[in-house]
């Protein structure tokens, strides 16, 4: 068995938060929890350099990306990318990620089984490789949420968590990377 698709490096790693939005998180389980992942992954892009970007599901109905998000993002030079398609390989994305030559996709937001669902299923069918950390994507309903988990690695993605991609981007212990990322996850 071939284990390369659990392997991810800073050098290939692009981070793609998907409709973390002001009227959508209210509705969704654990969605403190889901944010504040979220957010931390952002934040780490910023420290490790990874490119990447944020979209917003028909911002002018569902509201901007929540407050902490809008900031991480800005913080770490990822745009914000407006749709109204479930699937946020919209053009834009797209040229994004194809601009930025990275192959590993790691995929945050919310809902896990409609929007994440259907960009990991159409990334996995481009040839990507798709990290989903379950600690960082969230749905109205837990069932709706393990169910979409499943799936993803029925699909062959690699569902994980936020500190096992933290930790594995890292590598080592002892640098300066190695300090930021441990006080972001304490």
């Amino acid at each position: 068995m071939s284990l390369e698709r659990f392997k991810i490096s800073r050098e290939d790693a692009y981070l793609l938060t998907i409709d973390i939005q002001e009227r959508l998180v209210p509705a969704v389980d654990q969605s403190t929890f889901c944010s504040s992942r979220a957010e931390r992954m952002l934040l780490a892009a910023k420290i490790f350099d990874l490119p990447g970007c944020v979209t917003e599901q028909y911002p002018k109905g569902l509201g901007p990306s929540v407050p902490e998000i809008a900031a991480a993002a800005e913080a770490c030079g990822h745009p914000i990318f407006s749709k109204m398609s479930f699937n946020a390989c919209i053009d834009e994305v797209m040229n994004h990620l194809e601009k930025s030559g990275r192959k590993s996709v790691i995929v945050t937001g919310v809902e896990t089984h409609v929007c994440v669902y259907q960009t990991t299923r159409a990334l996995l069918e481009k040839g990507y490789k798709v990290f989903v950390p379950e600690d960082a994507v969230s749905s109205r309903t837990a069932e709706n949420r393990l169910n979409a988990l499943n799936q993803f690695r029925d699909m062959g993605a690699c569902v994980t968590n936020t500190e096992t991609i933290l930790f594995d981007l890292l590598g080592v212990a002892g640098t300066p990377e190695f300090k930021a990322i441990s006080q972001l996850v304490k």
